[in-house]
């Protein structure tokens, strides 16, 4: 079929949306805070469903707990298209991250309706579950069920709460036990397709309206624990201590140090989260526990980087006297979008303003289900360069123009797709 409509820029429409979902948050903590398996998540996911109702979507909860709404297609054979992201926030975040992606996708189902404009695939729109950093110590755990990557391991991980992440998953109205027989495998999915905020400051510096994803860093993300020995601050010998977090900060500062070196490919680490015990005023630090992430869009520079850090741990236990342990918590693979699909995307968004190609520096959902299909993201500018922050924030324009940009590729692979052979590879 041939299609030769446009969509709309409906800037207002799109406002009003964002807005809807920045009022359901968690008001006693800092910034736009959702957490996922919380109230205001559950809250989110009622309103986002009976959206989906509204333009004609049927709804369902998946294996995983995530939110999907369907629209089916003229051609049943083919396989459908799936446009997605999240509305779960980082604690302090902001009101754009993730969630643009899951309302440009309703958005684009309201104008295929009001516009009387049927596709020939089957169309999915999903709200993945828990795509950030969870407090189970793994992210993107909605589309890694959906594509059977979430380990019986994983499963049985608790929160500092105690929650079992497979009961927070059965909360959310997940199925656990049904994952593995639910779990889409190659070929269940033509295309997946993903709008988002930059989270970094290229399109705006460079006054771009969109940018076309060439590819997507992978994440490893490892914990470690440093045990040494509690004692007190006042009373202990400077060379009779075992401090753990002295220890630690020598491992810290050996960390930024790799991750400034030169590598194959950029790549940047980061401490972000520490626990300090017994955290005394008055009492030597006994045990450190801090997660350490790793990101480049080469595997081989993060190993390498693994590899320098395991050497700097022997180094600190022989010259501090500590016990060091490094668990690795999660990997996603870096992501290099198939050339075809990046031409696609291009002649969609130039459609609408100027455009760039670069990579993501940032892990999506995208990874996930580039497992089992090929994937491709645009992006809109951030102010400043800014996100996971309240000061997060994309012209309200500049994301109805993503909404196009992103509806326009929707049509186009729902054409080029019909074909087989058409099929980007994977």
């Amino acid at each position: 079929m041939t299609m030769t409509h446009y969509f709309d820029l409906n800037t207002d429409r799109i406002q009003n949306d964002i807005l809807t979902l920045a009022g359901m948050i968690n008001e006693e903590a800092e910034g736009y805070t959702r957490r996922p398996f919380t109230k205001w998540y559950a809250q989110s996911r009622a309103w986002l469903a009976e959206e989906m109702r509204k333009c004609g979507l049927a709804v369902q909860i998946d294996a995983s707990s995530n939110l999907i709404g369907r629209l089916e297609g003229i051609n049943k054979s083919l396989p459908p298209l799936m446009i997605g992201s999240h509305t779960d926030t980082v604690t302090g975040g902001g009101r754009f991250d993730g969630i643009i992606g899951v309302l440009a996708g309703i958005e684009i189902v309201r104008q295929l309706s009001e516009k009387n404009m049927a596709l020939d695939h089957t169309l999915l729109i999903v709200d993945f579950t828990a795509e950030e950093p969870s407090e189970f110590g793994i992210s993107t755990i909605g589309s890694r069920g959906m594509v059977n990557n979430l380990s019986t391991e994983m499963l049985s991980r608790k929160d500092p709460d105690g929650l079992v992440l497979s009961e927070g998953i059965k909360l959310a109205g997940g199925r656990p036990k049904d994952i593995p027989v639910e779990a889409l495998q190659k070929g269940d999915l033509s295309l997946y397709l993903e709008l988002h905020i930059e989270q970094g400051p290229v399109l705006e510096q460079t006054n771009t309206d969109l940018g076309i994803v060439t590819g997507i860093v992978g994440i490893q993300r490892y914990r470690i624990e440093v045990v040494g020995q509690a004692n007190h601050a006042g009373t202990t010998p400077m060379n009779m201590r075992f401090d753990a977090l002295t220890a630690a900060s020598t491992l810290l500062l050996a960390i930024e140090s790799i991750a400034n070196q030169q590598y194959e490919e950029l790549v940047v680490g980061t401490v972000g989260r520490l626990f300090n015990e017994p955290n005394g005023s008055n009492v030597i630090p006994g045990r450190v526990i801090f997660d350490v992430e790793l990101r480049s869009l080469s595997t081989n520079a993060v190993d390498q980087m693994v590899n320098q850090i395991k050497e700097e741990i022997t180094i600190v236990e022989s010259n501090r006297s500590v016990n060091i342990v490094m668990d690795k918590l999660s990997q996603s693979d870096p992501i290099i979008v198939d050339q075809e699909v990046v031409n696609g995307i291009e002649k969609s968004c130039s459609k609408i303003g100027k455009t760039t190609h670069l990579p993501s520096g940032a892990g999506h959902d995208a990874n996930q289900i580039a497992r089992i299909s090929p994937i491709g993201m645009i992006f809109v500018p951030s102010k400043d360069g800014k996100s996971h922050c309240p000061e997060e924030f994309t012209e309200y324009e500049q994301v109805a123009k993503g909404v196009q940009a992103l509806g326009n590729a929707l049509l186009h692979f729902d054409q080029v797709l019909v074909n087989p052979t058409t099929c980007p590879q994977h």
